[in-house]
């Protein structure tokens, strides 16, 4: 609650909310020392890490085990998880499916889409929910979403929605800039923008793209590392040395005591004998 309220405070005093994704230990580590004001185990862990084709075939079992990693990496930090694809079709469903992922070491849980009966449900078991709109990775094609009036008063109106039902925090991923300043003055709720302007209340994005773990990029990202072309060059240094002789030295490994590899050759020798 403690946390839930210091959002709200963010909002209030217009201080910028600091969102990233982190999917095991080492990312929620880092995140964690560097003071990140909140964690959000992302369905995106699918194609950034899992290697699936899309978030559709992220499980439910996948995102325990990921929230339960980046949950011993950050024990202080406020952690998001993600309620998967088709785990959340009914009132009943949501409420266990978020209970699972509670007891994996979620603060909150987040899903996709205008649905104000599940976030009261969920209110009443005192499991916190994100709303999330404009693109939704699980339901709809990768564009920006609101860039037509029908679509624009839709996301508005789904924003308020939730806000009323009781959301802490609303996600707006690839919402035209003016949009996504409209519903921010409007909700109570601190907005978290990815691609959706500046105005929002904070912004979230997806570590792997931060670090630069894929040669693509996407307009909405940042990149404050280049962590791919330095996977790429170690492997590659790694597999030249290793067929060059270079690796490993002596250095890298622990020798025998001078007396002890003297008698374990005697010995050898007498054995040949």
């Amino acid at each position: 609650m403690r946390a839930l309220n210091r959002f709200a405070e963010m909002k209030r005093k217009g201080e910028k909310i600091a969102v990233l994704t982190a999917y095991d230990a080492p990312q929620a580590r880092a995140q964690e020392q560097a003071g990140i004001d909140a964690i959000l185990v992302g369905d995106s862990v699918g194609v950034n890490i899992l290697g699936y084709s899309s978030e559709r075939e992220v499980t439910l079992a996948d995102m325990a085990h990921h929230t339960r990693a980046a949950r011993r990496g950050a024990p202080d930090t406020f952690i998001i998880a993600d309620l998967p694809f088709a785990t959340y079709d009914t009132p009943e469903q949501a409420a266990a499916s978020a209970k699972f992922l509670q007891q994996a070491g979620a603060d909150a849980v987040k899903f996709e889409g205008a649905f104000p009966d599940l976030v009261q449900v969920l209110g009443t078991l005192g499991i916190p929910v994100c709303g999330h709109l404009g693109y939704e990775p699980q339901h709809c094609e990768r564009r920006v979403h609101g860039k037509t009036l029908e679509e624009a008063t839709k996301i508005f109106s789904d924003a308020k929605a939730l806000d009323e039902a009781g959301v802490f925090m609303l996600v707006l991923e690839l919402a035209p800039a003016e949009l996504a300043a409209a519903i921010t003055r409007a909700i109570k709720a601190p907005t978290i923008g990815i691609g959706a302007g500046p105005a929002t209340d904070g912004q979230v994005l997806v570590f792997p793209d931060v670090l630069g773990y894929a040669e693509k990029n996407f307009r909405h990202n940042r990149r404050y590392a280049e962590v791919g072309a330095t996977m790429r060059a170690s492997a590659a240094t790694y597999l030249s040395e290793v067929r060059a002789g270079l690796f490993p030295t002596l250095a890298n490994g622990s020798t025998m005591p001078a007396e002890v590899l003297a008698r374990f050759e005697a010995e050898i020798l007498e054995r040949r004998g």
